[in-house]
């Protein structure tokens, strides 16, 4: 009896490994650049005033991505073939358009991270940004979903490097504590902007769309949802921690000193002084490793929306002949992103920033597609969401807009 539980329970485990992965991608994917920038910003800013943000912003992200990645395992539909299927070619153009724009900024705030981190270490981003375009590039179209997927798990192992940066940086944990529990608001336009910069940071528009096209790649059956759920529910733990920690780190020591930066890379030279050499290494390697991941993940989730909304072909287990505007979509907006940091004077620091408050305005359109989709009973049988799962989910429609009125109010005030 006894050894049957045992064989029994190694079963189950090796059900887990082999399903999991798109969750777990797609949640540390979003501590990229962009997301790291605003991150520093808000502990450089604010010190400790937004974590309290992260316990709703972790609760949100887990039933968004849930539901996506349930649609993929219960349809075999990535995202923007069912809202073309439901909604019809025009609306899905317009919201391509809007991705389109918002990830090509988001993909220029990845090769700017990689030049600024290798620039720490010393290297011309005249040299790092070529050779990492060169990689991602490599690494995609000659490799398979197997082996890409293997690649990026091991690039999420590496974000350890901000929780041990929190721990050097020796915050006050009674204070840390205090403002994770207490929310706090503050009624000005800077602080809005920064509310939904973490919220688009973090719930970013593109993750749906690319966990979506990721769990149908991989061929996830509805007999593993329950696996693959799991798979969601860590990867939104995780990516929730390593934030946590960012802020913690530069609210721990910028902010105390009222030190002024402008990037993550600003952020990573401040520490040297204020916690120690290793504690800036340790921020400055995570940058170039979440600048790297994301620079893979985020020009392929934008080739397999567009591709899905049209009908094309896509799928990284295809060759080049056989999804062409795939790999061309990929390719150019790989040469985008990494051209234009070559360009001198480039207003990198807006565009990083922008992007990720335009996340957070595109949320709930995207949001608003989704849950009429997983409550379609004829699409999803009895996959369809919750009474309690559509409050959490109408709840953040409402709450995000909200919040994003508010900023533009009190920015124009």
């Amino acid at each position: 009896m006894a050894e049957a539980k045992r064989l029994h329970w190694w079963k189950r485990a090796a059900i887990f490994f082999a399903v999991i992965g798109p969750g777990i991608i797609t949640a540390n994917v979003d501590n990229d650049a962009g997301g790291i920038t605003t991150y520093s910003l808000c502990g450089a800013r604010f010190g400790y005033t937004l974590l309290w943000s992260f316990i709703p912003i972790a609760i949100v992200l887990i039933v968004v991505q849930e539901m996506c990645n349930r649609m993929g395992v219960v349809t075999g539909k990535g995202l923007s073939s069912l809202i073309r299927e439901r909604f019809g070619v025009k609306m899905t153009f317009y919201l391509m358009l809007g991705l389109v724009f918002t990830n090509l900024g988001n993909i220029i705030a990845e090769f700017a991270g990689v030049a600024a981190s290798m620039e720490i270490f010393g290297v011309s981003r005249y040299i790092s940004v070529p050779m990492s375009a060169a990689f991602v590039w490599w690494l995609v179209t000659k490799g398979t979903y197997r082996t890409v997927e293997k690649v990026f798990l091991t690039a999420c192992v590496f974000y350890v490097s901000y929780v041990l940066s929190g721990f050097m940086a020796k915050p006050d944990w009674g204070d840390v504590l205090k403002h994770t529990v207490m929310p706090t608001i503050q009624p000005t336009s800077a602080f809005f902007v920064m509310l939904v910069g973490l919220i688009g940071t973090t719930i970013a528009p593109w993750m749906q769309f690319y966990q979506q096209a990721s769990v149908v790649e991989k061929g996830i059956k509805v007999e593993d949802y329950n696996y693959s759920r799991w798979d969601t529910i860590i990867g939104g733990v995780v990516v929730t921690v390593v934030a946590f920690f960012i802020v913690v780190t530069c609210g721990a020591t910028l902010f105390k000193t009222g030190t002024d930066i402008q990037t993550a890379s600003d952020a990573a030279m401040a520490l040297k002084p204020l916690a120690g050499q290793y504690c800036s290494f340790l921020f400055a390697f995570g940058l170039l490793n979440a600048s790297l991941f994301a620079a893979s993940i985020l020009p392929l989730s934008t080739s397999f929306f567009v591709c899905e909304a049209f009908g094309w072909e896509t799928g990284v287990n295809k060759k080049f002949s056989e999804a062409p505007q795939f790999y061309a979509l990929y390719s150019v907006l790989i040469i985008i992103g990494g051209g234009l940091i070559m360009i001198p004077k480039a207003p990198l620091i807006p565009i990083m920033l922008i992007s990720q408050v335009i996340n957070g305005i595109m949320l709930p359109f995207v949001l608003i597609f989704m849950i009429l989709l997983v409550n379609n009973k004829k699409l999803m049988g009895g996959f369809v969401n919750s009474r309690i799962y559509n409050c959490l989910a109408w709840g953040t429609v409402i709450a995000v807009s909200a919040i994003g009125l508010v900023m533009l109010f009190t920015m124009f005030l």
